[in-house]
């Protein structure tokens, strides 16, 4: 442990004096595992952040709902998309027999939605997502109320016109004020502000409620056709404590070709979608990411590696004396290999650290602009690390190898 400790030691002595003795070809040579370190760890950090982010939204809309629409979600490959335009869309009709006829259901609700321009009095937003929902909304999605309330069950069933907003449109239209109790205005109708989301930050399928204005599907259909395809109308259902997604589905399955009279040999005219779905597309996607953030950072690697090798090789010629004089006063073979093999793997080290504090400064930065967490995680630093040692160690092998293996006679003649 002493003999580690000092070769460590030793090793990491001799890396400073030729970072310091040499300071632009040490530069220019670990300038190769700077630059990949920096690439594989700014893309790893910016895609955990996006993975994240994304699993969120996924995890947003309920690993136990089941969304019942005219599309799926995923497509497999060379899918006969014409098999799909004629489908019906679902109707607020189906939503009554879904809740009544299935015994895996524990909620449902029915959504249909348009973008429209929310105004009060000279502010307004444009494209916000104005949204109709039935009452069991809160009950299959999760409404987290940072002020006011949500709908109630009586003004869903008047149909009264009142509305639930998000944090960027009480932010927009209500900078300096208490958005409680005011109206907004749509289609030229007012609408009393009972309620807002709590803020969620972007979500990766649209599904965040911070853009969102919510409002009875009764008042939203008194402007728009709510079954019609233009204004995407669809079905969320929550499946009881116990059961199965699966479970669900099947049930499900057999109301909806009932509900459509649906013959027994002909295809489902409805998609049933779940998150799952969503979480196997985008584990596809970030292992395509991944990989070829290796592969950009890789090529940079690859061309340290051999700076490294370069400068420890160099290291070797100007040190010949002094390791003839070592092997001399009996230093085995292992202790020059050690030595030499811990100097690349500190010099390989200092450029990873390098990479890993530039990486830190640019996520924080990306992060600010895109107002997104891209932090640079223990687990990335770990790596960043850990590949700057190994190509250090995989480096400096041959090297060491080669100074372990001098002559001490012909070493000691050398003149360095």
């Amino acid at each position: 442990m002493i003999l580690l400790a000092r070769l460590i030691k030793e090793s990491a002595r001799f890396a400073l004096n030729s970072v310091i003795a040499n300071k632009l070809r040490t530069i220019l040579t670990l300038l190769g595992i700077t630059i990949g370190i920096f690439s594989i760890i700014l893309v790893f950090s910016v895609l955990d952040g996006l993975e994240r982010q994304v699993r969120n939204s996924i995890q947003a809309l309920g690993d136990n709902v089941v969304y019942i629409q005219k599309w799926p979600w995923v497509f497999e490959d060379n899918f006969p998309w014409w098999r799909f335009v004629n489908r019906p869309v679902p109707q607020l009709r189906e939503l009554d027999a879904i809740q009544s006829r299935t015994f895996s259901v524990e909620a449902a609700a029915f959504l249909a939605s348009t973008s429209r321009t929310i105004e009060h009095q000279s502010n307004s937003i444009e494209n916000a997502a104005l949204v109709g929902t039935t009452f069991d909304y809160d009950k299959v999605r999760l409404v987290d109320i940072s002020e006011g309330r949500f709908i109630s069950p009586t003004e869903f069933g008047s149909g009264r016109n009142v509305v639930v907003i998000g944090a960027q449109i009480a932010e927009a239209i209500f900078p300096d004020l208490d958005p409680i109790g005011k109206q907004v205005k749509f289609f030229g109708r007012k609408a009393e502000v009972v309620g807002v989301f709590k803020k969620e930050g972007t979500g990766g399928f649209g599904d965040s409620h911070d853009n969102w204005v919510l409002t009875p599907i009764s008042y939203l259909n008194q402007f728009v056709d709510i079954n019609s395809e233009r204004y995407n109308p669809q079905i969320m259902a929550k499946a009881k404590p116990g059961i199965t997604n699966q479970e669900m589905i099947d049930d499900l399955t057999g109301v909806m070709r009932a509900l459509r009279r649906l013959k027994p040999a002909a295809d489902d005219n409805f998609a049933l979608n779940e998150t799952s779905l969503l979480s196997k597309q985008m584990d596809g996607v970030f292992a395509i990411i991944s990989m070829a953030g290796w592969i950009i950072g890789g090529f940079s690697i690859l061309v340290g590696g051999f700076g490294i090798a370069n400068i420890m090789f160099v290291s070797v010629r100007e040190r010949t004396s002094i390791i003839g004089i070592q092997k001399a006063l009996g230093a085995k073979k292992y202790f020059i290999l050690l030595q030499f093999l811990f100097e690349a793997i500190v010099l390989s080290l200092i450029g990873g650290a390098v990479g890993l504090l530039i990486a830190f400064g640019v996520t924080a930065l990306i992060s600010s602009l895109a107002n997104m967490d891209f932090n640079l995680t223990l687990g990335n630093i770990l790596l960043g690390l850990n590949v700057s040692a190994l190509i250090g160690l995989v480096s400096g092998f041959v090297p060491a190898w080669t100074a372990s293996r001098l002559d001490p006679v012909e070493a000691i003649r050398s003149n360095g």
